[in-house]
């Protein structure tokens, strides 16, 4: 993947934990000043734009069918999103106290497994679609454009992305028709799922040869950013889509087509945005141990808002990066190489 892109899902990790980090501190301490720089949920939109962006550029220009893209993204996706989900149902089933978002429900876990839209069972309006791992919902969505995109790599390179636009767009009108109690109608029928899209067509323009220059791109993402991270702090309300995802592609598209080839590359930033799926699902584990460790400080000079943030984050950080080092890059590496073992042992023909 290139390097930037890199940083960006790093960076776009960090302000989802720091998101959580300061619902954390709205709980640990109601009165801090910080509680009101609630920001960073858009961290989200970074990551529908690219997941989209790399969808397309490993796949526009090479013959692959459905099966090996979906397999692909089972391996990659699955195992650890499992792990951690089936450890958050086992803790809040023995512990119910530690984890606040998560009351254990089987029909619940089973359809987080599935991948399927469901009413946490933990909210008590009823209302928020979500899986054990509250964050997991973007894995949702995720494997829907999976599931879409793989479903149309038998068309040419030429007419996919326009497919897949249309396709996208026949479902949200079909559940926005639909009634709106309806789980799954609620929860395709947001225009979240645009962003995705949006990232596919930055990956053709990328894969097109354009560029752009530093003089153009480093304004418009630093503008492009501040509207981003401003609409989340305000939460307008009108579809997410333009708000947020609208900036998110923009910073994402100047970032992929400014070329950082002559660039030192920023290796800890460059690491973090290789943990950056465990940072996003394994986050939420850190930011209870800290809920839970500020009430018991001994000194008031500890209990700091700032502090607490920071710790917050530089945890979650360590923690992911050891969890992608020793456990999910290993069995990812694993799992590939057991699909890759029939082809290396099938028979030689005789001479």
């Amino acid at each position: 993947m290139l390097v930037q892109l890199q940083y960006l899902r790093a960076i776009a990790a960090l302000m989802v934990v720091y998101f959580h980090a300061i619902l954390q501190l709205r709980n640990v301490q109601p009165d801090a000043l910080l509680n009101g720089a609630l920001f960073g949920k858009s961290g989200v939109d970074l990551f529908f734009v690219l997941s989209g962006f790399v969808m397309w550029i490993t796949t526009a220009d090479k013959a692959i069918g459905a099966r090996e893209f979906y397999t692909r993204r089972i391996v990659r996706i699955v195992p650890l999103y499992w792990a951690l989900s089936l450890l958050a149902a086992f803790v809040a089933f023995v512990v119910p106290s530690i984890l606040k978002s998560t009351v254990f429900d089987l029909p619940h876990v089973v359809a987080t497994l599935l991948f399927l839209p469901w009413i946490n069972p933990a909210d008590p309006a009823g209302y928020m679609i979500a899986p054990v791992i509250v964050p997991g919902w973007t894995l949702n969505y995720e494997m829907y454009f999976y599931l879409l995109f793989g479903a149309l790599l038998g068309l040419t390179k030429a007419v996919r992305p326009y497919a897949l636009a249309g396709l996208l767009l026949a479902i949200f009108l079909l559940c926005r028709l639909l009634p709106q109690d309806v789980t799954a109608a609620r929860f395709y029928g947001d225009s979240v799922i645009f962003e995705f899209v949006l990232g596919v067509l930055i990956g053709k323009v990328y894969l097109d040869g354009r560029r752009l220059g530093g003089a153009v791109a480093w304004p418009l993402i630093a503008v492009a950013g501040a509207v981003m991270v401003y609409n989340d702090w305000m939460e307008w309300d009108v579809p997410r889509l333009f708000s947020v995802g609208v900036p998110a592609a923009i910073v994402v598209g100047c970032v992929a087509l400014v070329d950082f080839s002559r660039k030192p590359v920023v290796g800890w930033l460059n690491l973090l945005g290789d943990a950056s799926f465990s940072l996003y699902l394994s986050h939420i584990f850190v930011l209870a141990g800290a809920r839970m460790i500020y009430g018991k400080l001994p000194f008031d000079w500890m209990r700091n808002e700032a502090l607490f943030v920071v710790f917050c984050l530089v945890a979650s950080s360590v923690a992911a990066v050891l969890l992608h080092l020793l456990f999910e890059k290993p069995l990812d590496r694993f799992l590939r190489s057991r699909r890759q073992a029939p082809a290396q042992l099938s028979p030689v023909r005789p001479a």
